[in-house]
């Protein structure tokens, strides 16, 4: 049986309530003979400041870069609202994108039939919804320089934030798109804003030729990013894999994650360049959903997104698709059983705590793996 090295970053908020179970779903999937999993357990963003001063420290990011992969829960909170920016908590989660060179962030957006009408849309809009997007993840105007506020006099000050790409950057992520979409339903829909910005020019024309140089065989459409906004909640099911930058990614996979429900229900995958020799990777596995501070410590976080991000660590990180599938099959036969956590209660009589929705996908996975 194969060990993997597993570091888990519970984080702030709910994050530590939401991994907990997902270390005992690692712990099942272990006794079951799947594989084993060495876990160790770091601080990032507000409970590392608390600690260290920092949004994460050396000794967890050292342990971050040899862990086969990184399971990340959420980070921030009001608590830390007014610490400096080079250390507020999300500067551990950049952090760790950058270091650990995470270009490529995978985030689906499925609609599960019993939650079809947990949706703000109609159910024949999203019933059967199941896209990707591939957002990337380590440039644009993120990590663009140079990124300011310079003080103007006279009570003026100008912020500054810049937008950068260059071509080996579009077209690394155009390809990780491409290679998913040969995979699915062999479509690619490239979003940018070329009509205002160079950036979107520059991504449009590389795309193109990408296209038409290794993947002619993939249906490619061009869409600007707020056409495509508008796009994701007229008739969402017209899309396969959408691929985009880091600012428009972040806002498009956001509004793709609400139809489905909930933010509570979807996982994401942020992922380096494959090892030449090895194949390995790095990676790092989040759920959507943020730290949620308004419902951390009652117990009533729903743990499916962060459950669901193991289920792409064994995808992507260690080639176990069959027991993702399982993960994944548990978790919709929940589902169907009508169990739901107060995010996705829609008109359920009752609902479970975090530790009871856990419980109820485990015993479902404990049936699929015997």
């Amino acid at each position: 049986m194969t060990t993997y090295k597993l570091l888990l970053l519970p984080g702030d908020g709910i994050g530590p309530e939401v991994m907990n179970e997902v270390q005992k779903v690692a712990d099942l999937l272990g006794q079951a003979g799947v594989a084993k999993f060495e876990t160790e357990t770091g601080l990032v963003g507000g409970s590392a400041y608390d600690a260290h001063g920092k949004a994460i420290s050396e000794a967890d990011m050292g342990l971050a870069m040899a862990a086969d992969a990184v399971l990340f829960g959420a980070v921030g909170g009001p608590k830390w609202a007014d610490v400096p920016y080079d250390v507020r908590p999300e500067a551990g989660l950049l952090r760790l994108r950058k270091d650990m060179q995470l270009f490529a962030n995978l985030r689906p957006a499925i609609c599960y039939p019993a939650l079809a009408d947990a949706s703000s849309l109609k159910r024949e809009v999203i019933e059967g919804l199941d896209i990707m997007i591939v957002r990337e993840l380590t440039g644009g105007v993120y990590f663009g320089e140079p990124k300011e506020i310079i003080d103007l006099g006279n009570g003026q000050k100008r912020g500054i934030d810049t937008q950068i790409y260059d071509t080996y950057e579009i077209e690394r992520i155009g390809r990780v798109a491409f290679e998913l979409a040969r995979k699915r339903n062999n479509k690619v829909t490239s979003s940018e804003k070329h009509n205002v910005m160079k950036s979107g020019v520059l991504w449009r024309e590389v795309i193109t030729a990408l296209h038409k140089r290794d993947y002619a065989d993939v249906t490619l459409e061009h869409q600007l990013a707020d056409a495509l906004g508008m796009q994701l909640v007229r008739w969402p099911k017209q899309f396969d894999v959408i691929v985009t930058d880091n600012l428009f990614g972040d806002m498009l996979s956001d509004v793709a994650a609400m139809l489905t429900g909930s933010l509570g229900m979807l996982p994401s995958a942020s992922l380096g360049e494959a090892d030449a020799k090895t194949g390995a990777r790095k990676a790092l596995y989040e759920p959507v959903h943020g730290s949620a501070p308004d419902i951390a410590g009652k117990g009533i976080a729903n743990p499916i997104a962060m459950i669901g991000s193991l289920a792409m660590c064994l995808r992507y990180s260690f080639g176990l698709g069959d027991a993702a599938d399982k993960i994944e099959k548990a978790i919709a036969n929940v589902l169907a059983h009508g169990l739901r956590t107060a995010d996705i209660r829609g008109d359920a009589r009752s609902i479970i705590s975090t530790e009871q929705m856990g419980e109820a996908i485990r015993e479902e996975l404990q049936k699929l793996v015997a």
